[in-house]
């Protein structure tokens, strides 16, 4: 065997894919996945697959503060990791067994593992998870995070995004959602394939009474609101609701 050879073409072919995938983070900030890993398979696994993108004066500014009051309420001033809440995962998870594992992982950390990895908790898909969270964090920005991550996560079976949501759940655009429909949306999140939003369970109901209290907390929020500027705010968004 020719190591020197092999060697050439290593170095080749990582860099051929360094680059590749460098293109590719940069068309995103623009252009919307035209597919995800989680999305192929929920489809050849049979739960389906809805979706229908939408930009940011498409959807209601409940939606991304729902979302943010539950997943990761520093989401607008963090670097992509929220220190704190993975040592405290860490911790929770070292004192519980398999079944109770907690995640520690901010709304930048999820649009990285949806968009361009698979689902999974093995130490590889976690440092390719850091590197893609990086370079999203200093290319794309929050704004188009999440944007990205309103229209890639799955919110049902084989539901992805806001307005797929919205439409499945009740029969309406994201635009029109109110502030209590967002949230319910939201407290769905951790699992969506388990947690029903409509009709919603007692502790579905729980959970998004929650949310929305958040989302009243966070609205005054100077990091949030700037963060949100730039949304449709129509009347028709009942973003007060």
């Amino acid at each position: 065997m020719d190591y020197k050879k092999a060697g050439t073409f290593l170095k080749k072919a990582f860099v051929i894919f360094f680059f590749a995938q460098l293109f590719y983070i940069v068309l995103l900030k623009w252009v919307d996945p035209p597919i995800t890993i989680t999305q192929l398979v929920s489809w050849v696994s049979g739960y389906g697959l809805k979706r229908d993108y939408i930009s940011w004066k498409e959807m209601t500014p409940n939606a991304p503060l729902a979302v943010m009051s539950s997943e990761d309420q520093l989401f607008p001033v963090h670097n992509g990791f929220d220190w704190k809440s993975i040592e405290k995962a860490i911790e929770f998870n070292d004192r519980k067994k398999a079944s109770a594992i907690r995640g520690g992982s901010t709304i930048s950390q999820q649009v990285a593992k949806n968009v361009f990895l698979w689902q999974g908790r093995s130490w590889t898909r976690k440092g390719f998870e850091a590197y893609f969270t990086f370079m999203i964090e200093k290319i794309w920005g929050k704004k188009r995070i999440l944007e990205v991550y309103m229209n890639v996560s799955e919110m049902g079976r084989g539901v992805f995004g806001i307005e797929a949501a919205s439409h499945y759940y009740f029969k309406k655009s994201a635009r029109k959602l109110t502030q209590r429909e967002a949230a319910l949306i939201a407290a769905c999140l951790p699992s969506p394939k388990k947690y029903m939003v409509n009709p919603p369970s007692a502790y579905m109901n729980r959970r998004a009474t929650w949310i929305v209290s958040q989302m009243n907390y966070l609205r005054n929020d100077d990091d949030i609101d700037a963060l949100l500027k730039g949304i449709s705010t129509k009347k028709d968004n009942g973003y007060k609701h």
